[in-house]
């Protein structure tokens, strides 16, 4: 009897051993598996669906975070509040510069900050909701900007135009209003009246407060200059932070409380449509294929971009050098603007950032993405924060206070 049960005892711990080594096995070779460490208030999920407004959608959204986090409540900004005052000085810009200023859908965070202080602001209840007045439920600049992009153009880069009439902005304004709705100077909001300037007051939000950073080479160090990016047409500064200072400041606010809006390169491999964002090291798994690497991965960039994203693998190192080559040879470009919220693990205790998207409930997370610091270190354009929430030795590099 005792020799039986010694056995089966052992089988019984051998099969145990089995089992967890297939449970660590499976659990390795599973999709994503994340684990919330940190995450801030934000607003909902919006979609922007047809229309290259991610820059509002994303501006706007921090801003509410913001005032989540100073505790004012809930607030729902106007995107196309923002995006018509936003169009109606691209407009201009691009006339004055007789085209050489682009006019199209894009923007970029200092559109927001600008707006905001000098135009003020409106909550979504005082103008009509996006895509309505067209007869859709989202929005859609498909036709919008077939007409206000050809008429623009029309006048901007027209030589034979000697001098411009006084009404020719009024035409593009009326197109806007059609599409987007009028931008009131006065509403009701809660029982008060108010003007964009008043309401902005009232929300307690200090543009002077925000700060643009970002982390390139091209430029000296805790310096601020304009990014090269054709939808920074204000000419907005950022300040300049070695890639390991940019990542402290990511990585601290976000473990402090504050959210940021956040501009990335979004065309690569790596960035999915179904909620993850990695760098994995594809030379790495070349040499351990080898010639079988094609049929791995699969041939289409589809089948690769879903063979690298399956599961948690090794991601490349990221160092200041590649982030300036991609930037240089226009592989890292200013695609898509999203808000970092939070902090997440995977299975193998690998972080990511937690990215508020502006697409909608759409991929696996419900509008939220999951981008790791290898792809955050590598594609970030720059980033919107306050400035509170930068470590103070590095706020006073900058000169910050």
């Amino acid at each position: 009897m005792k020799k039986i049960f010694l056995l089966g005892a052992t089988i019984a711990l051998f099969s145990t051993t089995l089992a967890a080594q297939d449970n660590k096995a499976d659990k390795k070779d599973e999709g994503f598996t994340f684990t919330t460490v940190k995450a801030n208030p934000i607003t909902s999920i919006k979609n922007q669906n047809q229309s290259g407004t991610c820059w509002a959608y994303s501006s706007l959204g921090f801003f509410e975070a913001e005032l989540l986090r100073m505790g004012k409540g809930e607030f729902d900004f106007a995107e196309m509040f923002l995006a018509h005052k936003t169009y109606e000085d691209r407009a201009t810009a691009a006339v004055r510069m007789h085209g050489d200023v682009s006019f199209s859908q894009g923007g970029s965070f200092y559109d927001a900050v600008y707006c905001m202080k000098n135009y003020g602001m409106i909550p979504q209840s005082a103008m009509p909701e996006p895509g309505t007045l067209y007869g859709d439920t989202l929005p859609n600049f498909n036709e919008l900007f077939t007409i206000a992009e050809g008429y623009v153009n029309g006048i901007a880069k027209n030589e034979s135009l000697k001098k411009l009439s006084p009404i020719w902005k009024k035409s593009l304004v009326s197109t806007l209003d059609n599409y987007l709705g009028e931008c009131p100077t006065e509403f009701t909001y809660n029982g008060k009246k108010y003007t964009p300037q008043s309401y902005m007051k009232s929300t307690g939000l200090n543009m002077d407060d925000y700060v643009s950073l970002t982390s390139f080479t091209h430029h000296p160090f805790y310096d601020k200059f304009i990014i090269e990016v054709q939808d920074n047409w204000r000419w907005g500064a950022s300040y300049n932070l070695p890639l390991n200072e940019f990542m402290e400041v990511m990585e601290s606010a976000v473990k402090n409380g504050y959210t940021f809006a956040w501009g990335a390169d979004v065309s690569e491999i790596g960035f999915t449509r179904s909620g993850i964002a990695v760098c994995p090291d594809i030379q790495k798994q070349k040499d351990e294929h080898g010639s079988d690497f094609a049929h791995w991965f699969g041939k289409t960039r589809t089948d690769q971009s879903s063979a690298i994203t399956s599961k948690p693998l090794p991601e490349i190192e990221v160092t200041q050098e590649m982030r300036q080559t991609a930037y240089d040879n226009w592989e890292t470009t200013d695609d898509h603007g999203m808000v970092i919220y939070g902090i997440a693990k995977d299975q193998n205790g690998k972080e990511y950032f937690m990215v508020k998207n502006s697409w909608g409930l759409s991929g696996n997370y419900k509008g939220v993405w999951y981008a790791s610091k290898a792809f955050v270190a590598y594609k970030t354009m720059n980033i919107l924060i306050h400035k509170d929430a930068l470590p103070k030795a590095i706020a006073k590099k900058l000169g910050i206070k």
